[in-house]
């Protein structure tokens, strides 16, 4: 039996948690007395290493500067995150528990996030070994460098062509590509889904067989 792995981003793909960033970005930006720019340009960064998006986002800024946004953004998505958990999109939670059932699908996660969120997360959702790798970005380059999905690849010992990275942005697919594994978009996430230059489902009902699909071509 051929073992499949279905690696999940995080943020706009299994959790909807711009709320809790908006609100987090408003205040880190508040603390060094700046304006927190626009909405759209805040969720456009979204998936990326915290100080590679905090770059993008204010890149006038000093390093010293730069440096505090990210200490003050993590403090304010901490406290936000210990208040209220930031919800699953609708039908997340199945289809994981539906894709951990089988016998011939592994999971895994490569996901911004830092390794505290993450274990926040899977803590909160009660996904401990549900996942047989987890990938954060206290470990590696920021997306769409490669290096998170060459990892699970790595650790579950599952060769490229049998991987499929399920994403929303085009971080996510362009480390896909990078890495030499499918990649399937979401459209409910951060990024345009016409930008992300692969089939995209509309909601989680829909993902297995868009999952079946993408296996039935071969190699990426």
């Amino acid at each position: 039996m051929t073992q499949r792995l279905v690696i999940f981003d995080v943020d706009g793909t299994l959790v909807d948690s711009q709320g809790h960033i908006l609100a987090a970005m408003a205040q880190a930006f508040g603390s060094v007395g700046r304006d927190v720019p626009a909405r759209e340009q805040v969720l456009a960064i979204v998936g990326l290493s915290l100080p590679v998006a905090v770059a993008r986002l204010a890149p006038d800024l000093d390093t010293g500067a730069q440096t505090q946004l990210v200490v003050a953004y993590k403090d304010a998505f901490a406290t936000l995150r210990a208040q209220d958990l930031s919800p699953l999109y609708p039908g997340a939670a199945e289809t994981l528990a539906a894709l951990a059932a089988r016998q011939d699908v592994v999971l895994g996660i490569a996901t911004g996030k830092s390794r505290r969120g993450l274990d926040h997360l899977v803590a909160a959702h009660d996904w401990a070994g549900r996942f047989a790798t987890l990938q954060v970005a206290d470990d590696h380059p920021s997306k769409p460098h490669p290096s998170m999905i060459h990892a699970c690849l790595r650790e579950t010992g599952i060769a490229p062509e049998n991987a499929v990275m399920v994403g929303d942005t085009t971080y996510d697919m362009d480390m896909a590509r990078a890495a030499g594994v499918h990649g399937l978009g979401v459209s409910w996430g951060y990024h345009p889904p016409a930008a992300l230059g692969v089939h995209v489902v509309n909601d989680f009902l829909s993902l297995p067989q868009a999952l079946a699909q993408v296996w039935s071509k071969g190699a990426a």
